[in-house]
Parts: structure tokens; sequence; C-alpha cells
């Protein structure tokens, strides 16, 4: 948490971004925030060793717990049960219930500061990482530690599990990413998994005196040139995001075999601090103490938008797993927002509605409820599109105008399609546009529309 470094004004590019702030406290510095998957909550847990339970729909503060001595890092909302989990500065890891507003119990073991502590999806087992340089799986359940992990040789950061495979991913001040294989621990402690009942039974008969088969390291990943201060798995493909002090964000992909670096984004001026995938958008979301989130094309490594706050520097991120929201916490509290509106562009002349939905322009009839596809919409050679902003109809040439407001002036563009007259419903074609830069662009008259240019001139 270094800030000795001075900003250069110089090096600033800043594409302002789409963001749409829904949410916003003040309160002490924010180091873990998690999204309750059901409920309109967020938890943010302070470096004074306050955790919140906030309602942002309502903008109201639900409740306050703060039995932790210190600042408290690490904070999950449990899936499916009234629970969240939270570990501190004072070494410790504590499950709360927050139906009954209370700390239920306290997990001890680890001898220094826990970093992030998250709950598994589908065992009754919490993760820990700890500046002791290990990572610990517990369960909650019968409030015992299952395993300790070991291997890291500097405070370990952060650690995760993978959604869906028996993996765990790790970062560390020593430099580097590990990957573990907790199949064993899987196999030995939790329910039968692939291999059923009779491959369960026979690796449970089987004791390991010393837990070396529970966590087995799969790879080491080694690229950064400074401490590593988070990591994440992709959730649905065999990808890793890290961030780190080299003010960098890796891109890392991995098979059963080995694993390797595929690509740097390179922008932030200063530590990393907290790095993730949009769960559905080929985007990766990042933020520093440099005081920006930075949105980053995932196929092109390029910085899509930047968000900057003034004064404070950020620490943390998290992302709801089902809806478009993003959280942020920094320096004097917490902002919850979406990286674009959710609804589509449209316009309509008569009877018809035209709107945009999943690239495909499509024409509603008012009268018959008929619904098609009649268009595809091209991508400009990158997996991510930024959102079309505004549309204009011509009926005389069957056109329209699409106009994609990045909230930069250079980076702004409108385009212009020609509907096909012949449309296949089931297979709509797609249409090469013409294409210029712009902030907005409409129609005149029946051959003719006006820009307005990034000088903020009309031509």
């Amino acid at each position: 948490e270094t800030s000795t470094w001075r900003e250069r004004q110089s090096r600033l590019v800043v594409t302002f971004a789409t963001m749409l702030t829904k949410f916003e406290t003040k309160s002490a510095r924010v180091k873990g925030l998690a999204f309750h998957a059901v409920r309109p909550w967020i938890l943010a847990s302070l470096h004074n060793g306050v955790i919140q339970l906030w309602d942002y729909r309502m903008h109201t503060q639900i409740d306050r717990y703060d039995e932790h001595d210190g600042p408290v890092r690490g904070i999950e909302f449990h899936r499916s049960q009234p629970l969240f989990v939270s570990g501190g500065d004072d070494y410790k890891i504590k499950v709360w219930n927050y139906k009954q507003k209370k700390c239920l119990f306290t997990l001890l073991g680890h001898l220094d500061y826990v970093r992030t502590c998250s709950f598994h999806l589908e065992y009754p087992w919490i993760l820990s990482a700890s500046d002791d340089q290990t990572i610990r799986v517990w369960n909650w359940q019968s409030r015992t530690c299952l395993c300790v992990i070991t291997g890291h040789n500097h405070y370990v950061m952060c650690a995760r599990f993978h959604s869906s495979e028996d993996l765990i991913v790790s970062a560390s001040l020593d430099q580097t990413i590990r990957v573990w294989d907790i199949s064993g621990l899987r196999k030995k402690t939790a329910q039968p998994g692939v291999g059923g009942l009779e491959d369960h039974l026979k690796n449970t008969a089987q004791p390991d005196l010393f837990g070396s088969s529970d966590a087995i390291v799969r790879h080491v990943l080694e690229g950064h040139d400074r401490g590593v201060n988070w990591v994440a798995f992709h959730p649905t493909m065999p990808l890793i995001v890290s961030g780190a002090d080299d003010r960098q964000v890796k891109l890392w992909r991995m098979n059963e075999s080995k694993a390797w670096e595929v690509d740097t984004c390179r922008g932030h001026y200063n530590n990393v601090s907290c790095v993730l995938f949009h769960p559905r958008q080929d985007l990766i979301l990042s933020n520093s103490e440099d005081k920006s989130i930075r949105v980053w094309d995932m196929s092109k490594r390029t910085a899509v938008n930047t968000f900057r706050r003034e004064h404070d520097r950020f620490w943390m991120m998290a992302a709801h797993p089902t809806l478009n929201l993003f959280a942020a916490g920094h320096d004097s509290g917490l902002i919850v927002f979406k990286l674009e509106k959710e609804r589509p562009a449209y316009t309509s002349y008569q009877s018809k509605l035209f709107y945009l939905k999943d690239r495909y322009l499509r024409v509603y009839e008012m009268g018959t409820s008929r619904d098609v596809a009649v268009m595809q919409i091209k991508k400009n050679g990158s997996s991510y599109r930024p959102p079309v902003t505004q549309m204009s109809y011509n009926f005389a040439e069957h056109a329209v105008l699409l106009t994609t407001n990045t909230g930069s002036a250079e980076t702004s563009a409108y385009e212009l399609y020609a509907i096909p007259k012949d449309v296949d419903a089931s297979n709509p074609e797609a249409v090469e546009p013409r294409r210029s830069s712009g902030i907005a662009a409409v129609w005149v008259a029946r051959n003719r529309f006006a820009v307005l240019d990034k000088t903020h001139q009309v031509s």
C-alpha cells in the first residue's frame, strides 16, 4: 500500500468511461467488497475494522459489524445460506449470520494478516490467504482446518477457488502465481465427485500422513517483476488474469500440462490492486493506486475505458454474479456502477420499432407483435464492441445510422447500414457498413445526414 510515487502528468491518457454510478458511500478506506447473489446488498470491509452491510438500491446501511481488531481485508457472502465470512489483520476468520446479526464462530490458525477469504460454491469450505505465507482450506460446518497449503515464500495476497474445477489460484509478493490441484482434498473430505462412490471410498481408505496429496501445485506462473496483488480465474474459459506492483495486468492461459503468459495490459502507472474478468463480456476490469479503474478489451489487450477519481486510490473490486453491476472500494468509500446502459438503442417509424439486441438489428411490428432479426451488426475486428447509443432510421433509403458514443470524441464513431430487402430471419446476413468518426449522426433529409464531429462542429 505504499504510495511514495509522484504522478507523471505527461503520461496521463484518459478515455472517460460510460460507467453509470448507481450508489456511492463515504467511509474509511474500503479493503473488501462482496455482492449478495439475490438481494440488493453489498458488504464493505473497512481499514478501521468495521464491516458495513448496504442496500445499494435503497441507498441505506442495513447493519454494521465491528468485532474485528484492525483492518478487515477479506469478505464474502455465501451463495445460498444466510452467512458471510470475514478475515482481518487480527489473524482471525469470522463466520457471521446476517439474519441473527451476530458472529457464529471464529476460525483460528493463521499466524499473520488474513488477506482474502471466500466460500466454495459447492462444498462447505472456506479458502483463506495470509501474510504467514500459507493458504488454508476450512470446513465451516465442522469448524476445522482441512488443509494448509505451503509453497509461496512471501505474503499470499489472494487465493480463489475455481467455479467448477478442483483448482485454487493464488498470488503472492514472491512475484509468482500458483495454480493448485485440490482434487485429492475433495476426494478425501467432500462428497463423491465424478469418479462416484467407489472411487471416493478407495481414496478415503488410504491415509495421507503428511497431507502432501491434498493440494498439489500444478502450475507456477512467473512473469511479473514485482509482487502480485490479485489473481482471478475466468468463469468459463481456461484463463487467468493477474495484477501486480509492476503496474501490469497479465493474461494467462492454461491446460492440463502447462500454463503460459498470453499478453500484458499496460497503462496503469502505480500498483494494480485488483483485477477481474467481466462475467459476460470479453472484458477485463482493473483498479489501481493510480486512482483509476480501467476496462480492457480481452482480445486486443487495449484499454477501452478509464474511470478516475481525483484524490482516492482504489483497493478492491467486485462483480455481481448475475447482474451488470460492479463495485470498487477506494480510500474514502465505495461505488457501485454499471459499465453501460442496458436499454438498447431504438427508433420507430409508423408501426415499426427498430432496436438492437445481441448484435442484431431487429424490427418489432406493433400491430401483429411480429419480432424478427433483419441484419447482423459487425464487430469491427474485436470481440468487444462498445454499445450503440443512438439510432436514426431513413424510411426512403431503408437505412440506419448507428452511433457509438464512448464518452470520448476521439473514439466515438457512427456507421451507416443499408438494411437488406430480402431477409432470412433465421440467419440474418452481416452487412458491411460505412464507418466514420463522429459523436452523433442523424438523418436530416431523404439522402442526407448530419454528423456532429469531434470538434463539436456539424457537417
